[in-house]
């Protein structure tokens, strides 16, 4: 988990943040902060990853407070100026985020420093992807993943029993999946291998009845690795 601080003196500002961040499983929002005296306790009191940090606040601005960090986390500033723009990679942050921004924009950012987090792991025989339900994490084996579908900002990660929406973009997801267990078959699918039963010329029959589309540009590669 990639464990977040707010620091913004707009209270509405940090609510969309917060939502942000709560839609974002690899996420977690450890306190939220008003100005950079109150940021400062907070990363004396607790380990913090990623800091989405405003610039224009009252006593001590956003730079500034960067500036004075020996041992700083990675920052993403949220700022409704593009004037600090420069002086902010400067000081090698991971992105620069005009208000208001989306949360396709917000998750773009993320995707910066997901890749040190634990998203996906394979710390046991199958591995899992991790999947914010009710408030809290579970574990989605990959061996029980029949297939996922792209639907806007989520995607739809179906199983034999269960279906969940998670905050994965498709790209993000062919990264962290291992290449011997899934495949993309189509710009809105991946498949999970194991459960394919039958190909069709443009479909997949899937475990389940699930009759999935197949895109002539993956083919090849769905074919290979079914034949393997």
């Amino acid at each position: 988990m990639i464990k977040c601080l707010i620091v913004d003196d707009e209270q509405i500002a940090q609510q969309i943040v917060e939502q942000y961040i709560m839609q974002t499983p690899e996420l977690t929002l450890v306190a939220k902060c008003r100005n950079a005296l109150e940021a400062f306790a907070k990363l004396e009191q607790h380990s913090i990853d990623l800091i989405f940090l405003d610039i224009e606040m009252p006593l001590v601005n956003g730079l500034s407070f960067l500036q004075t960090l020996t041992k700083a986390p990675k920052v993403i500033f949220t700022t409704a100026y593009p004037n600090y723009a420069v002086q902010a990679f400067d000081l090698d942050v991971v992105d620069y985020l005009l208000k208001p921004f989306s949360y396709e924009r917000f998750l773009k950012a993320v995707n910066k420093v997901k890749e040190p987090a634990v998203i996906a792991t394979e710390n046991n025989d199958d591995g899992h992807l991790l999947v914010k339900e009710k408030g809290g994490l579970i574990k989605v084996p990959y061996n029980q993943i029949i297939f996922i579908k792209a639907s806007k900002d989520y995607v739809k990660i179906v199983t034999n029993n269960q279906q969940y929406l998670a905050s994965y973009t498709m790209k993000n997801l062919e990264t962290l999946l291992p290449p011997h267990k899934f495949v993309r078959i189509h710009k809105s699918y991946i498949a999970g291998l194991r459960h394919v039963k039958m190909i069709k010329t443009d479909e997949v029959v899937m475990e389940g009845s699930h009759v999935l589309p197949l895109s002539i540009n993956y083919k090849e590669d769905l074919l290979a690795l079914f034949r393997s």
